[in-house]
C-alpha cells in the first residue's frame, strides 16, 4: 500500500505535490518523495520517514519545475531502507521518473528477462524499479528521436503483457508529460482530475480522489482498468485503453481500513460503503444473536466509526467513543515488526473508562489482521471495569497472504488462518466474536457500482484474481517479507553499521 500523484501544471508544483502527499500519508509513513522537471533539469528529494520530516524549507525550494510526481511508501517488497523509497529514475530512453502503488507477483522473473534480454540493471530489490524499467525498455524500442502518445501508450500495452500484479502507476517523461496508468485487473486505485486557471487547463493524477479535492481539482473519473492517461507538457488529455482484455477487479480491502472515507473509488464512495458494512453486519448480529444483551457499541478508531454508528443505529443501541486516540502515533496495521506493533497499540488508544465500567461492551473494528491490536484492546476493556467485552470485525476472517501490495506476507501470522471463529474468539480474550460474512461485505460496495465485474477478495478467500500464484509462491513471500525474515534484515543493517563504526 503505498500513494501516488503526479500534475503538469501552468506554476511550480512543489507545494502542491507536498499537500498532496500529507493527505495520501495514510497510505504509507515510511518514506516519501517528490521529483519535478524544469526546463530540462531534474530535482529529486526522497528519504525515509513522514512526508513533514523528509521536506524541509530548503528541498522545497530546489523542487523546481510546472511538472512532478510523489510518492508515499510503506515496505512490502525490499529493504526497509531510504534506497528503496520513490520516485525511482532511469536516464534511457528521454529520461523516465516512476512511482508505484501496488506488487508485482512475477518480479523475479522479470528481473532475469531485464538483465539477459534488455540489457538492464536492478540496483534494488524493489518491484517499483523493476516496473520503471520495463516501461523505459518497451519506449525505447520505437527507436525515434521523438516519441508520440501513441508511442506512449504502445510501450504501456506491452508492460500489460509482460507485468503481472497490481500497480497504479505515475510516470514522468522528461519533456514530454506526465503518464498514470493502471494493472488490467484495477486492483489498486488510482484516479485523474483538471483545474481550470486563468492560464489553462492543469491535470491532476492520485491514488485516491481526496488529493484531488484538497488541491482543489475536480475529479474526472478513475482510471479504468489497463487504461493509460497521458497528459503533455501542453497541458492536454490523452488517454487509451492498452490491456487486451481487462477485468474490473478492485481490491476490496481498500474500502474496508486503507483508504480514506472521503475518497470515491472507482465511483464507489468509500464512506457510503462503511455505512452499508456497518448495516449488514447489523443484520447479522440479529440473526444469529437476537437476545443480545449488548449496553453499548465502541469503535475502534479511526477507520470503524462509520461502520460502529451505523450498526448502533440499526440495533438501537446507544454509540459512545470509548477510546481516546493519540494522533502522533502511526497506523499499527502498517508498523514494520510485531514488536513495534505491540508497543505501538498502548501508546495509540487510552480508555475512558466509565464507558465501559459494569457495561456489556461490543468493540467493533474494521478489520482482524494478526490480532494483536485486538487482544490488547479486549484486556483494556476489561481493565476499564466491562462486565463482558464482544468484538465485530467490518471484514470477514483474514485467512490468506495479500500479494498485491498489502502487508499481509505470511499465513502463520494471520490470527485466522486455521483457526475458528470461536478459537478467534479465544485467542483475543473476546466472549464473543461476530465477523462480517463475504458476500455482505461485496454487497454493501457492490451497491455503489454495479458495473464492477468482480473484487479482489485474495485475503478473506484465497482466490488471486491474476492467477499465477500457487503455494511455491507464497512459501517464498513467507520467506522473504514474514516479520522474522525482516528481523533478521533489520539485525543484519544493525551489525553493518555498528561494524562501519567500528572501522571508521
Amino acid at each position: 500500500m503505498c500513494g501516488v500523484i503526479g500534475m503538469v501544471a501552468r506554476e511550480p508544483v512543489n507545494q502542491a505535490l507536498y499537500d498532496g502527499l500529507t493527505v495520501l500519508q495514510h497510505r504509507g509513513q515510511d518514506a516519501a518523495g517528490i521529483m519535478t522537471y524544469d526546463n530540462g533539469h531534474l530535482h529529486l528529494r526522497k528519504d525515509k520517514g513522514l512526508v513533514r520530516d523528509v521536506f524541509r524549507t530548503r528541498h522545497m525550494q530546489q523542487l523546481a519545475g510546472n511538472m512532478g510526481i510523489g510518492h508515499v511508501r510503506y515496505p512490502t517488497a525490499g529493504c526497509d531502507t531510504s534506497a528503496e523509497a520513490q520516485p525511482f529514475y532511469v536516464n534511457s530512453p528521454y529520461g523516465i521518473s516512476l512511482a508505484h502503488n501496488g506488487n508485482l507477483i512475477n518480479a523475479e522473473e522479470l528481473k532475469r528477462e531485464l538483465f539477459l534480454s534488455d540489457l538492464r540493471h536492478i540496483n534494488t530489490s524493489s518491484d517499483s524499479e523493476i516496473l520503471l524499467n520495463v516501461l523505459a525498455h518497451e519506449l525505447g524500442r520505437s527507436g525515434k528521436m521523438r516519441i508520440t502518445p501513441d508511442d506512449i501508450f504502445d510501450a504501456v500495452g506491452e508492460v500489460h503483457r509482460r507485468c503481472k500484479g497490481a500497480y497504479g502507476v505515475v510516470s514522468m517523461i522528461n519533456g514530454y508529460g506526465i503518464l498514470g496508468f493502471r494493472d488490467p485487473n484495477g486492483i489498486r486505485p488510482i484516479c485523474f482530475g483538471e483545474r481550470t486557471t486563468d492560464m489553462g487547463k492543469e491535470y491532476i493524477i492520485a491514488s485516491e480522489s481526496v488529493a484531488l479535492d484538497v488541491l482543489g481539482f475536480t475529479r474526472v473519473r478513475d482510471i479504468a482498468p489497463g487504461e493509460a492517461v497521458f497528459i503533455d507538457m501542453d497541458g492536454v488529455l490523452h488517454t487509451r485503453q492498452c490491456a487486451e482484455n481487462p477485468v474490473y477487479s478492485p481490491c476490496i480491502f481498500e474500502y474496508v481500513y486503507l483508504a480514506r472515507p472521503d475518497t470515491i473509488i472507482d465511483e464507489v464512495a468509500v464512506y457510503k460503503s462503511r455505512l452499508r458494512m456497518g448495516e449488514k453486519l447489523a443484520g447479522k448480529v440479529e440473526r444469529e444473536w437476537p437476545d443480545h444483551d449488548i449496553d453499548v457499541v465502541i469503535p475502534i478508531p479511526d477507520t470503524s466509526r462509520t461502520v460502529a454508528l451505523e450498526m448502533a443505529n440499526h440495533m438501537g443501541v446507544k454509540y459512545r467513543e470509548g477510546f481516546i486516540k493519540n494522533r502522533y502515533i502511526g497506523r499499527t496495521f502498517i508498523m514494520p515488526g510485531q514488536t513495534l506493533r505491540k508497543k505501538s497499540v498502548r501508546q495509540k488508544l487510552n480508555p475512558i473508562h466509565l464507558e465501559f465500567k459494569d457495561k456489556n461492551v461490543l468493540l467493533v473494528d474494521d478489520s482482524i489482521v494478526r490480532g494483536t491490536t485486538c487482544q490488547q484492546l479486549v484486556q483494556m476493556a476489561r481493565d476499564a471495569g466491562a462486565k463482558n467485552v464482544y468484538f465485530a470485525s467490518a471484514a470477514p476472517p483474514v485467512r490468506h497472504p495479500n500479494v498485491y501490495g498489502i502487508d499481509m506476507p505470511s499465513a502463520e501470522e494471520l490470527i485466522a488462518h486455521n483457526r475458528t471463529v470461536d478459537q478467534i474468539a479465544a485467542v483475543i480474550g473476546a466472549d464473543r466474536l461476530i465477523f462480517q460474512d463475504l458476500d455482505d461485505l461485496k454487497d454493501a460496495v457492490h451497491y455503489g457500482n454495479r458495473r464492477i465485474d468482480r473484487f479482489d477478495c485474495s485475503c478473506f478467500d484465497g482466490e488471486y484474481v491474476t492467477g499465477g500464484v500457487d503455494s511455491d509462491y507464497l512459501e517464498g513471500l513467507q520467506a522473504e517479507r514474514g516479520d522474522d525474515a525482516r528481523g533478521k534484515r533489520k539485525a543484519s543493517a544493525e551489525a553493518g553499521a555498528v561494524s562501519l563504526h567500528n572501522h571508521r
